[in-house]
């Protein structure tokens, strides 16, 4: 790569690799950070002899520069070394980084050293990273044989196969270290592993790996293994699975430690996804039954989580039978967690039960989280009807729908409130037109009143969605009269929401409306006595005449209406009036593309 640097431009460059040496953190920091530019300026030749050499040299005793450079040295750092053909050289600097102390260090160094193998030919690869893969696994300190882990996959299809089964027997090593961390390493690399071991290999050698971590003392390493299970369930057939992994199946759903116990619950539609049909309905209903009846509330609610999956996978009768009567527990659970999962994904049964189902066995539980004392599980319930919309009929849900949302819409919390805002539109589509105007509409335009900013800012997107849903002509009789009257409030929090409720949903509103209902009050606003509500009035004149600006019809409404208004703001008396007020005329007077 050409560096494009003269002779006279390497002296800084020379001060920037004594940076390197600075005792002032920040300074190294930023010295690291360039040392692509380093690398550029020096050329490639320059760089391999020079630089990369002090680099594997100077390990900092800073963790923060240590992952600078460890990160620097994996993004495509070849290209200023000379190219592909000296991608080993990086691998130096980062084998040390890859044995420090601090695990994000370690992690980012067997990253990068991951993306290099990538690039090299599988010459380097057996020349210089195998070598380094067998120094890592079988180095003195914890720490090197912890990285190496992660590593094996990267190049293990890209080997002979006499290196193969070397790789293997050291990854089986490190499956059996005295040390906890390293096994755990060796759980968390042995699934990415297994994807390239050939078939005959994944049973004689992977299967006895996994088997011994998946048994091991430490809970820490125990968990890591449900993935490996998955890993090696998708590779082989039902009866193998049945034959070879069933009993570890059920130690895991069935270990001692709930953090294992939540693992499997977590990875429980992948699992079943991976073993078959069969022995989901011979074995994994009853497994899985037992999760969502944990003693623990954290197994219960990831558990919850996969329900609808997990029945998709089950013959509606089975359904009703096994899994209905753990849901119907589950939403009387005593933690709210537990009930918050279950009420974001009972829906998702519906379409499984169909409508007559769904109404006998399911409605009443929506009934019941409806009323939950916990916002989250209300709103996770309102936030998914429609799905069950989809089957049964909003109808159905009205009488202790509107209700709930009536409660979540006066919450103490605003951040609740703030949720259930974002619901409405989504509710606009099921109640339809009549029904939202009736029940809904005035809460709609409570919230342009609320105390928090937030709520008033999302209340007036809340505005502009609800347009898009029933349409402009609904807008003008519903929302745009109710919005202008709060202009001429005595209150000046309510002026102002006006204002920028007039900015927000313009763009969804026609020049008709805007023209007969808007635009004169709007003038009016222009000579507030606060200054805030003039300069915000400037900004929703901007908007209007750059929505607007389209047609010969929109330009004359502009020049009529807009431009008069913002010449005289922009003589007003407060400079960001006036700042406001000529950025706004720019732009008005330029017409739209």
């Amino acid at each position: 790569m050409d560096s494009g640097y003269s002779n006279e431009d390497i002296a800084p460059i020379a001060i920037l690799m004594d940076e390197l040496r600075s005792e002032d953190v920040q300074l190294r920091l930023n010295a690291i950070h360039s040392v692509p530019t380093i690398a550029l300026a020096l050329g490639s030749d320059r760089a391999r002899e020079e630089l990369i050499p002090f680099l594997q040299d100077s390990v900092d005793d800073e963790d923060e520069v240590l992952l600078a450079l460890a990160e620097e040295l994996g993004r495509n750092f070849e290209e200023y070394i000379g190219g592909k053909e000296y991608a080993h050289l990086l691998l130096g600097p980062l084998e040390n980084l890859s044995a420090v102390e601090e695990t994000l260090v370690r992690d980012k160094a067997a990253e990068s050293i991951s993306k290099i193998a990538a690039v090299l030919s599988q010459e380097q690869i057996e020349q210089y990273y195998i070598p380094l893969v067998k120094r890592l696994s079988q180095g003195e300190w914890f720490t090197s044989r912890t990285s190496s882990a992660a590593l094996y996959a990267a190049v293990y299809d890209k080997v002979s196969p006499a290196i193969q089964d070397e790789l293997r027997k050291l990854f089986s090593a490190l499956g059996s270290d005295d040390t906890p961390m390293v096994r755990r390493a060796a759980a968390k690399w042995l699934g990415p592993l297994l994807a390239h071991f050939a078939q005959h290999h994944l049973l004689s050698d992977g299967l006895p790996i996994y088997r011994r971590l998946q048994s091991d003392d430490q809970d820490s390493v125990r968990l890591l293994t449900i993935e490996d299970l998955i890993a090696i369930a998708k590779r082989i057939s039902p009866a193998e699975v049945k034959e070879h992994l069933l009993k570890q199946i059920k130690q895991s759903i069935g270990d001692k430690s709930w953090r294992v116990r939540y693992m499997a619950a977590t990875h429980f539609n992948e699992l079943a996804v991976a073993v078959g049909k069969d022995l989901v309905r011979e074995e994994l209903v009853g497994l899985f039954v037992n999760l969502l009846k944990d003693n623990e509330a954290e197994v219960r609610t990831a558990g919850a989580s996969q329900i609808p999956g997990f029945s998709s996978q089950l013959e509606k009768e089975v359904i009703l039978a096994r899994i209905i009567p753990c849901v119907r527990d589950l939403s009387q659970d005593s933690s709210q967690h537990v009930r918050a999962a279950l009420g974001k994904e009972i829906s998702g049964l519906t379409p499984l039960l169909g409508k007559e189902a769904t109404i006998e066995h399911l409605l009443p539980l929506f009934l019941h989280l409806l009323k939950d004392d916990f916002p989250e599980v209300r709103l996770n319930i309102i936030s998914k009807l429609e799905t069950v919309n989809n089957v049964i009929g909003v109808e159905l849900l009205s009488d202790s729908l509107l209700p709930a949302i009536m409660e979540l819409a006066e919450d103490k919390s605003w951040r609740v409130r703030q949720a259930i805002i974002e619901y409405i539109p989504l509710l606009a589509k099921q109640l339809g037109k009549p029904m939202f105007d009736e029940q809904l509409g005035n809460l709609c335009m409570s919230w342009l009143g609320d105390t928090v900013y937030s709520i008033r800012e999302s209340a007036t997107v809340n505005l502009r969605n609800l347009t898009e849903v029933f349409g402009v002509e609904w807008a003008k009789t519903a929302i745009v009269p109710k919005i202008m009257g709060m202009g001429s409030h005595t209150n000046y929090l309510f002026r102002m929401t006006t204002v920028q409720a007039i900015a927000t949903i313009s763009s969804s509103l026609n020049l008709e409306i805007i023209r007969s209902e808007i635009i004169q009050p709007l003038v009016e606003l222009s000579k507030d006595p606060i200054p805030n509500i003039r300069f915000n009035v400037a900004k929703a004149f901007e908007v209007i005449g750059t929505t607007l600006n389209k047609t010969p019809e929109d330009q004359r409404f502009v020049q009529e209406w807009i431009v008069p208004a913002l010449e005289r703001q922009k003589n007003d008396a407060d400079a960001d009036v006036r700042y406001y007020a000529t950025r706004a005329l720019q732009k008005s007077l330029t017409p739209a593309s």
